[in-house]
């Protein structure tokens, strides 16, 4: 396999990237920022903590691995046989860290000196596995605390409830870190595994932002990337109906006021087509739920949530769901007047004004994150492992229309499928 170089344009701004499909059969993104001082790279993979069932080519079956594999394994990959990675990068005075997601695992670096030899570092240790049987024993008590740390956490917890409540098989019910009893099966042998078939270069991007050249890159990409073969990944979830779970789930912590999420589970969709749709319910929410819609005044002054009622949009690989969180003393309150503000702006329509105020401010906000190295960084290589590029969030939105949004309200949101998780004060 040869190099090919693809200029990706954004005609609006005059901004580019470079996508590059190298010879080692690995994706890599540059995107050139000029009259900046600081750099990122980011090596991640696609594989995350919903990837439990997998097979490839060479498998006859698919495999079934633990809860909680995908962030063990990224815990685990600092450490190499002669020192830990933060002692390498410590060298080069970089910032080095790295993230499990349901979706992807990353790691990454930032740094304003030194960008090759940081850039090196990152190339050859997630290339460069080793587990023994002590070291993994050693992690699962590490790790085994973090997972109590989460537990104990409410804001951590009411969220896992509302999936719980929302999902009867998808694995993205389960924590990231997995459980207890989950990590406890992790040995040296599965990790290996779980390396070679999802750590493959095919299945892995690399992005890198900021005071850098297409050229710095490849000249450290070239010595030390390690050419493989595509072994045909093939991921499966098990079968998820629309149906919720339950309408409510109450749990209790140590807190001063009742924390609630409340979600709506939608149907799930791939590529551009999801991206749009993310972009869309992004838009809806704030047109019927920010601080300057008449929902969040009337509650406001109600006296039924605060400052830290927000909203999101959470989708992925088979899932999507439409988020309501914060505090509050009557969070069944909240989520009546949440459905009957949904039931009534789909029978009326969104508000003309306050729909092209909301796709003005959102198009400048994604303009704004060209100029931020973090933002692109992470932007490309979750888009492009999503099947899609960094300018398409921009094209979707100005090209959306107020019938889009009033279709998806009525076709795809539903408040039968609504879940609440509250967290009240422990008695």
């Amino acid at each position: 396999m040869e190099i090919t170089k693809e200029q990706i344009q954004f005609p609006q701004t005059g901004d580019s990237y470079t996508l590059i499909h190298h010879k080692s059969g690995l994706d890599i993104l540059v995107y050139e920022m000029d009259g900046f001082s600081t750099t990122e790279a980011m090596f991640g993979t696609k594989y995350g903590s919903i990837n439990t069932q997998f097979k490839t080519a060479s498998d006859k079956d698919y495999c079934t691995v633990p809860e909680g594999i995908a962030h063990f394994l990224e815990h685990k990959l600092f450490e190499n046989e002669d020192c830990d990675v933060f002692t390498l990068y410590a060298k080069t005075g970089a910032n080095a860290n790295a993230f499990t997601t349901f979706d992807k695992t990353c790691y990454f670096f930032d740094c304003s000196d030194n960008f090759e030899a940081s850039l090196e570092i990152l190339l050859s240790f997630v290339q460069s596995p080793y587990f023994t049987p002590e070291s993994v024993a050693k992690e699962q008590g590490i790790i085994g605390q973090e997972i109590q740390m989460c537990d104990d956490d409410p804001g951590w917890r009411v969220f896992f409830n509302m999936l719980d409540g929302l999902y009867q098989k998808h694995p993205v019910k389960i924590d990231v870190a997995g459980t207890i009893e989950s990590i406890a099966q992790i040995t040296d042998n599965l990790l290996y595994r779980c390396y070679r078939t999802f750590y493959n270069l095919h299945n892995m991007v690399l992005a890198v932002a900021g005071n850098c050249t297409v050229e710095q890159v490849l000249e450290v990409a070239d010595r030390k990337l390690i050419p493989c073969d595509d072994p045909k990944l093939e991921t499966v979830f098990p079968k998820e109906t629309l149906d919720i779970v339950r309408e409510e789930t109450v749990a209790s912590a140590a807190v001063g006021q009742m924390l609630f999420n409340i979600g709506i589970k939608c149907k799930p969709l791939e590529g551009y087509e999801n991206l749009k749709a993310e972009v869309t319910a992004s838009l809806i929410l704030k047109i019927i739920a920010s601080s300057s819609s008449p929902l969040y005044q009337d509650m406001l002054k109600d006296g039924i949530i605060n400052s830290t009622f927000d909203t999101e949009v959470f989708n992925g690989d088979g899932f999507f769901v439409l988020i309501f969180s914060g505090e509050s003393n009557a969070p069944q309150t909240v989520r009546d007047r949440i459905r009957d503000t949904i039931q009534s702006v789909q029978e009326n329509g969104l508000d003309k004004a306050m729909f092209a105020e909301f796709q003005k401010s959102t198009y400048g906000e994604l303009i704004r994150e060209f100029n931020n190295v973090p933002a692109v960084t992470l932007s490309m290589i979750s888009t492009h492992m999503a099947g899609c590029g960094i300018y398409d969030t921009t094209k979707a939105l100005s090209e959306m229309t107020l019938e889009d949004c009033n279709r998806f309200l009525r076709e795809e949101i539903d408040v039968k499928r609504m879940s609440l998780s509250m967290i009240t004060p422990t008695q």
